[in-house]
């Protein structure tokens, strides 16, 4: 059975929920229209709260973007874990809390009128308001937090909020209705009792209410943000202001450390946890030194101004589900355009994600090029300086694989790889472009009932592997290619009883009774048109093709589902689905599981094919 106010009034109405700050909104526009441009005094509060309401949501906002640039925050982490798609979906409405004050505030200016006419300014209402927080709203929220850990509120409430493995500014927001009811009346206290003595005024307002969302983020980051050095000069500062280790440690230790932002009423109480201050000294040391080394690196690239917002530190929920092209991402592409611009100028590869599997720390670094750069001609040599450079840097951290991602391994840019390889013959980091695992996923999506393929991007390193692989099991290829050079350059790869099943040809109407289709090199509406209804496209192109035939059915690019005990996952990789990464990625990571000590670079090798997919499968790796 559900506790008593411990459920939203609004929790099945998802989206929809937002639709409850609509009369607010059309207070404003209508007062606008009929004034003239303006609105009207008594109009003006429904405008406050609509405008304080979007400054909290952009607060939180803020501190995730600060909590998820990992490139910037990853020495300074309180909790190495990672946040995972679980704790993500528990804390997907943290708004709640936004939306219930915005509803009780609005209730407030209904009934009492006078809170209309406060002015602008007055200073004497900021020094009340500090007052009756300290002497009323800090030793209220301490007694009422203490009381919510007893064992029927904590099991019935309080849980919810403790529930979260990791701290993310957004877990301040996940808690029960109850707990916000609560909490709204110790943020409400100095801001009544200040108007109650004459001294209330609209700044006071927005001031306290943001200033206290700012520090409820902060005290729920999982990066030290407050440095060390300061306590020590001086060290009165510690029990009026804490810190984001001071409350990590109650959630890790919930028998201590209770205050709502002042230690000094933990020491008052005796709940003051006794590692709070060294454990801030030795974060706050150790965010000189560098972290922990991973083991393996999937070096991604950007692939386009749209999916550059696809990322943890500008929509954390949005990252954690497969992309797809929204509304709300087309104010953000002038700004998204301009960042572009400044990463081509001044970027360097940067750390954007990680989890854990098995004891090893998987990281996934980007270089800060997007996808259409890689086919200008002039700037490759910056690209393949970027890719370099992160491989040096790999080695000398002592990293055991690093895996190239799709455009990274292109080979008009690098040789698939190998062009670095051969540059530095030392390398102790195995390079890795993963595409002998994308070759077994693809050859093991085709039935073994399939006497003919038809394959474009025939001569890439993909498309020859899988022609190699499928004429040794006598199925027919028809390879698209006007190269006849490179054709008859890989039939003579074929064992010579073969080397018949391939067959060169040069456009599209040969294929047409064909109707399992492998496409490596994109093509068009038109182009697919040839396909018999019922064809299958299987396809190793990026970006994908458009499904264009509806009597027809279309594969995704090859991927894998990564094994049940990773931890930490919370974002997807691309359009995958949680928890499925590209097969390059996976092949890199089974190389790294192995222990593999060969480069996998250049040529596909067909005879490893069957070899490494059996590894995948053994390591947990599934098809998707």
């Amino acid at each position: 059975m559900v506790a008593p106010l411990s459920a939203w009034p609004w929790e099945n109405l998802g989206i929809f929920k937002y639709l409850l700050y609509g009369p607010l909104a059309a207070k404003v526009l209508y007062s606008w229209i009929y004034e003239n441009g303006l609105i009207s005094a008594k109009d003006l509060w429904c405008l406050h709260i609509l405008l304080i309401s979007a400054s909290r949501g952009l607060i939180h906002q803020l501190w995730n973007t600060h909590n998820n640039m990992l490139f910037l925050t990853r020495n300074r982490r309180i909790k190495q874990q990672g946040i995972d798609f679980k704790q993500i979906d528990r804390e997907w409405d943290w708004d709640n809390f936004i939306l219930l004050q915005a509803l009780l505030a609005a209730m407030a200016c209904l009934t009492f009128p006078s809170l209309v006419g406060l002015p602008l300014w007055n200073p004497k209402g900021f020094i009340a308001l500090l007052l009756l927080h300290v002497t009323i709203s800090e030793p209220l929220c301490y007694w009422m937090h203490r009381l919510f850990h007893e064992n029927y509120l904590f099991t019935h409430y309080h849980s919810l909020h403790h529930s979260s493995p990791v701290l993310h500014p957004f877990t301040a927001g996940h808690a029960t209705f109850l707990e916000h009811l609560i909490l709204t009346v110790v943020i409400g206290i100095p801001v009544t009792g200040s108007i109650l003595m004459g001294y209330g005024s609209t700044s006071m307002i927005y001031a306290y209410v943001l200033v206290f969302d700012f520090l409820r983020c902060l005290g729920h980051s999982n990066v030290e943000v407050v440095p060390y050095e300061i306590f020590n000069k001086l060290p009165f500062l510690r029990y009026f202001i804490y810190t984001p280790t001071y409350h990590n440690l109650h959630h890790s230790e919930p028998g201590t450390n209770f205050c709502l932002f002042m230690p000094l009423f933990d020491a008052i109480g005796d709940t003051l946890n006794s590692n709070s201050w060294q454990l801030h000294r030795k974060i706050s040391s150790d965010s000189e030194k560098n972290g922990r080394v991973p083991d393996f690196v999937f070096l991604a690239h950007v692939v386009d101004v749209t999916s550059a917002n696809h990322v943890p530190f500008v929509l954390r929920s949005f990252s954690s589900t497969p992309f797809a092209t929204r509304i709300f991402l087309l104010p953000m592409l002038p700004v998204t355009f301009v960042i572009m611009l400044m990463m081509w100028a001044w970027s360097k590869t940067f750390l954007l994600t990680f989890y854990n599997l098995r004891g090893h720390l998987h990281q996934t670094w980007v270089v800060p090029r997007f996808g259409f750069q890689y086919f200008l001609p002039f700037a490759t040599d910056g690209i393949n300086n970027h890719i370099e450079e992160a491989i040096l840097r790999a080695d000398r951290m002592g990293i055991k694989v690093i895996s190239l991602a799709a455009l990274n391994k292109n080979e008009a840019l690098n040789g698939g790889g190998t062009l670095f390889v051969n540059k530095h013959p030392n390398l102790k980091v195995r390079v890795v472009h993963g595409n002998t695992l994308t070759a077994a996923v693809i050859l093991n999506q085709i039935g073994r009932d399939v006497k003919e393929v038809f394959l474009t991007g025939a001569t890439s390193k993909l498309g020859r592997a899988i022609a190699l692989y499928l004429c040794r099991r006598r199925v027919r290829v028809l390879m698209l290619t006007s190269s006849t050079e490179r054709f008859q350059k890989i039939q003579k790869e074929a064992p010579a009883d073969c080397q018949n099943y391939l067959v060169q040809v040069t456009k599209y109407q040969p294929a047409q009774n064909c109707k399992t289709w492998i496409v490596g090199k994109w093509i068009t509406p038109r182009e697919q048109s040839w396909a018999p209804p019922g064809t299958h496209f299987h396809q190793f192109v990026v970006p994908p093709i458009l499904a264009f035939r509806r009597d027809c059915t279309y594969g995704d690019l090859a991927a894998m589902r990564l094994p049940d005990d990773v931890q930490g996952l919370g974002s997807c990789e691309y359009t995958m689905e949680r928890g499925v990464v590209h097969a390059c990625h996976a092949g890199g990571v089974v190389h790294q599981l192995e222990g593999w000590a060969h480069h996998e670079v250049g040529a596909i090798d067909v005879d490893r094919i069957d070899l490494v997919w059996e590894a995948a499968l053994k390591h947990g790796l599934r098809p998707v």
